[in-house]
């Protein structure tokens, strides 16, 4: 449908945008009003123009790989209302709603109705120097995967591609170094950054790229309490619970790359600090199984960092931290 001048202004309105590489497919959820504008500075813009002065709710868009970053970024500036919310429970909503058919238009009609009843959190886009930093720590686990992935191949590799195999490892390893590098290097420069980074990394436990994932792709760390940042990064256990039977509990959802990085530190931590160690001797000797002493391992670590960071406290083996 082709773009209409919107005049209910006195409504709070909740209003989804598909975003796909050309077209931003808009629809508003109250009235059903439905159009599109393409997907580049100038149609941007022109929605802007539209959607300002409107007593917003919500503009409601699903993060599509990059494709949306422009949108955001237009709407965080011209101080409107905006939620990037994940595709999975869009298309969840959709299904308990009973609409199974996909087109551009209905998908943006499904957001704007998400919105609505699900109240989403407002996303805050990161400054440009967290931006840079998101983007830098994203390209050196994508080196360390390929790294992973080619030593896997030169163990089995012929002896006809053994000499490339190697060679690209060493290239990798260097790519991964200099990256890190560069990225403690860019936290060096801004201090609200720095200020961070000095307070994890006192904790034994701590290195460098745990510290560059926390700040980059868990920003909401110190500002949350302990429940709610467990449940962010995918460490809260649910209940399985029906009637008479209780089951048993698992974690689910989150950001896994953090709760990767974060596996990785919970290990080295047990062996390098005290309080995380002494919390898994005393789960196993309740009879908890390893991988469950580790999990919650991992959230204890969560909150104490959590907390830290809230009450700008740095590490101390007899610091009593208040409960997060």
């Amino acid at each position: 449908m082709t773009s209409e001048v919107l005049t209910n202004a006195e409504m709070v309105e909740y209003v989804g945008v598909d975003v796909s590489k050309k077209r931003l497919d808009v629809a508003v959820e109250s009235t059903g009003q439905t159009w599109a504008v393409d997907n580049d500075a100038v149609g941007i813009g022109r929605l802007v123009e539209q959607l300002t002065g409107w007593r917003l709710g919500c503009i409601v868009v699903e993060a599509t790989g990059g494709q949306e970053r422009l949108l955001l970024a237009e709407l965080w500036a011209a101080g409107l209302p905006v939620a990037l919310v994940n595709p999975r429970w869009v298309r969840a909503f959709a299904r308990a709603m009973r609409l199974l058919a996909k087109t551009d238009t209905l998908d943006a009609r499904i957001l704007a109705a998400f919105g609505r009843a699900t109240q989403p959190l407002l996303t805050q886009l990161p400054s440009e120097e967290e931006a840079t930093l998101e983007a830098l720590v994203t390209r050196r686990r994508q080196i360390s995967d390929m790294l992973t992935g080619e030593k896997n191949r030169l163990a089995t590799a012929p002896p006809a591609t053994r000499q490339r195999l190697a060679e690209h490892i060493g290239w990798l390893e260097r790519e991964a170094a200099d990256l890190l590098a560069e990225i403690e290097a860019l936290i060096g420069r801004v201090p609200a950054l720095e200020d961070k980074s000095h307070l994890l990394r006192s904790v034994p436990g701590v290195g460098p790229v745990l510290t560059a994932t926390l700040l980059s792709e868990l920003p909401e760390l110190g500002r949350l309490n302990r429940r709610q940042i467990a449940a962010l990064v995918g460490l809260a256990p649910f209940n399985r619970d029906s009637g008479l039977r209780r089951g048993q509990r698992h974690i689910a959802g989150g950001r896994a790359e953090v709760r990767s990085v974060l596996y990785m530190a919970t290990i080295s931590a047990l062996k390098c600090n005290p309080v995380i160690r002494a919390f898994k001797q005393q789960l196993c000797a309740q009879g908890k199984p390893t991988k469950v002493a580790i999990v919650a391992c991992m959230r204890k670590f969560l909150t104490i960092l959590n907390a830290m960071l809230r009450d700008q406290r740095p590490w101390s083996t007899d610091l009593a931290l208040p409960r997060p």
